[in-house]
């Protein structure tokens, strides 16, 4: 049987967390103090003929090791800026990863794009320090939370002015995510305890999901084919890492995936 990668991260985190609680109210203080938001969602919402694209700063993964040998995260945020992408997503989850927190700050410093932390939320914590750290918007991961613990999150995020990814990868996760009155969700194609992938999810999730919902098709987007099937379900914008991360030129790679009609 598979491990549950999910669940070793998610031991990971609690560690990290732990080391980062002393600071928790001064993280607050400071990012309630922040004024200088970039409205990710509406940087999506382009209308029903347009297809949105996330681009994602991304030096290795668990599934395809790493990615990026050379790795400059500025370099790369700014050739998907000037390449026609819509916002950046950073990851900055470090020990499967091999992202960093100090990514995301240099990368917001130099593009004009809003900016998604994606990492593995699971305490009001990281919400604050995503925050001092420059991050728009953040990723609640719906497998990785109760509800209780789901909402707590959602709303704390909210006070603190951030905008929220809501991911979900099933029928009863979207459930959960439009019972919390979620507004942008994505649609994780890779199941997060094997991490196999299925773009199918996407055109059979997406279905179930209400007018006024900002959908965006999560993981395996290789081909302008697989954009059109995210674009035939209704999703507004794609998250795409690896592909980009590959490509050997990221501005013919970005037209070609953004030209669905």
């Amino acid at each position: 049987m598979a491990a549950n990668r999910l669940q070793q991260i998610l031991a990971v985190k609690e560690q990290e967390i732990g080391r980062l609680l002393p600071r928790a109210s001064h993280l607050r203080a400071a990012a309630l103090e922040r004024n200088d938001f970039r409205s990710f969602a509406g940087a999506l919402d382009l209308g029903p003929e347009a297809l949105g694209l996330i681009a994602e700063v991304k030096k290795a993964s668990p599934s395809a090791g790493v990615i990026a040998e050379a790795f400059d995260p500025v370099a790369i945020a700014r050739a998907y800026e000037s390449a026609g992408a819509h916002a950046l997503s950073v990851l900055t989850e470090r020990d499967f990863f091999q992202g960093q927190l100090a990514f995301l700050s240099r990368i917001r410093a130099e593009v004009a794009l809003p900016v998604l932390r994606k990492d593995f939320i699971i305490h009001e914590v990281q919400l604050a320090e995503a925050s001092v750290a420059g991050a728009d918007a953040v990723l609640l991961i719906v497998a990785a939370l109760e509800q209780e613990r789901l909402e707590a999150l959602y709303e704390e995020a909210l006070r603190l002015q951030l905008e929220v990814l809501v991911e979900v990868h099933d029928a009863a996760e979207l459930d959960r995510a439009l019972d919390l009155g979620a507004t942008l969700i994505g649609i994780n194609n890779r199941n997060l305890t094997t991490f196999e992938v299925d773009l199918a999810t996407t055109e059979r999730l997406s279905e179930e999901v209400p007018e006024g919902v900002i959908l965006v098709c999560e993981s395996g987007i290789k081909t302008r084919g697989d954009c059109q099937r995210a674009f035939d379900s209704g999703c507004n914008a794609i998250l795409v890492g690896e592909t980009l991360m590959r490509a050997p030129d990221v501005h013919t790679c970005i037209e070609d995936l953004l030209s669905v009609r």
